[in-house]
């Protein structure tokens, strides 16, 4: 079976336990692949992609919800009125 790999840097479970820290470090600060007979089982993905990976996945939330809203009549409100 062929499985895609989805990261630049690959690493094996077993070297994952052995050295967690160097394993990230590995990834120069993108995703490492962590391998499970071969086959990868999960992305070890630093703290900073992760959340810059939510706030891109926020965005395009954000995004669609104004794309929906495009055409709709606009209400104005002053302060008072709240």
């Amino acid at each position: 079976m062929v499985h895609h790999i989805l990261a630049a840097t690959s690493a094996s479970v077993s070297e994952l336990k052995k050295n967690p820290m160097g394993t990230v470090a590995a990834g120069e600060g993108f995703p490492v692949a962590i391998l499970n007979r071969n086959e990868p089982a999960f992305y070890c993905v630093p703290a900073k992609a992760y959340e810059a990976m939510l706030e891109r996945m926020e965005d395009l939330e954000l995004n669609a919800i104004a794309d929906a809203r495009e055409g709709q009549a606009i209400h104005k409100v002053t302060l008072d009125d709240l």
